[in-house]
């Protein structure tokens, strides 16, 4: 990958290369809420590496603090149980779990399951309730070098692209896909150089039921196959 960071591939490896990164960016940023893998360790150590692509954080006004210790804290309940229950059904694979299964959430369970994630906003400065799309675009191009330094350190299996996969290809990809393709349900879905797999899906907290929001992801990455590491 031309000029992107490289990464050992391990938590320390992960950790340091984040930290060298937004030292580099709080230049242009100093309010920046700083993202990724919420536990570098256990991240590294999962046997699917899963990525969340997002817009910003809603924190109007504020800045300065780090998602990752938020969502290891374990979040919001609103945004972060959908992204648990994904979790949980995906590290579950074969196995489908019934909705009985996936449906309760507790802090605990939020703290646990997320810690094995990363989450990376492409705007890293706070916005509000409601993004405004031309300024998450605008963060995209701007910081796209930066981004995609960033989107290296991680070398995901899945990426998720949370109302996020418009501006998140060509910012985080060496080479956006011509086209995208889709899962038998309709869910697009391209693959990175490396062969990871990014779907294009909707934003955890959509206005929706939520079964469907957490079925809809869970059908498209059994589709896919992602073969899960060996360690």
């Amino acid at each position: 990958m031309n000029d992107l960071t490289p990464t050992t591939g391990n938590g320390e490896g992960i950790r340091a290369a984040e930290e060298a990164l937004f030292k580099e960016w709080r230049t242009h940023s100093p309010k920046m809420v700083t993202d990724g893998a919420a536990d570098a360790d256990l991240y590294a150590q999962s046997d699917i590496r899963i990525l969340l692509v997002l817009k910003e954080v809603n924190d109007p006004g504020g800045g300065g603090w780090d998602l990752r210790k938020f969502i290891r804290d374990g979040g919001r309940s609103q945004t972060w149980n959908n992204v648990s229950r994904w979790v949980r059904g995906i590290r579950a694979m074969p196995r489908d779990l019934t909705w009985d299964e996936l449906e309760p959430v507790s802090t605990d369970d939020r703290r646990d399951l997320l810690a094995s994630i990363a989450a990376i906003n492409l705007k890293k400065e706070p916005g509000g309730h409601t993004s405004v799309a031309a300024e998450i675009a605008d963060a995209a191009s701007l910081r796209g070098s930066l981004l995609r330094r960033q989107f290296s350190i991680y070398r995901p299996d899945l990426v998720i692209c949370c109302g996020t996969a418009g501006w998140a290809v060509s910012a985080l990809l060496d080479e956006p896909p011509a086209q995208w393709q889709r899962t038998t349900r309709g869910v697009r879905y391209c693959r990175t150089g490396e062969g990871a797999a990014v779907i294009d899906f909707s934003h955890p907290e959509a206005r929706c039921p939520n079964p469907f929001i957490v079925y809809g992801l869970l059908d498209a990455v059994r589709e896919l196959g992602i073969s899960k590491r060996r360690h």
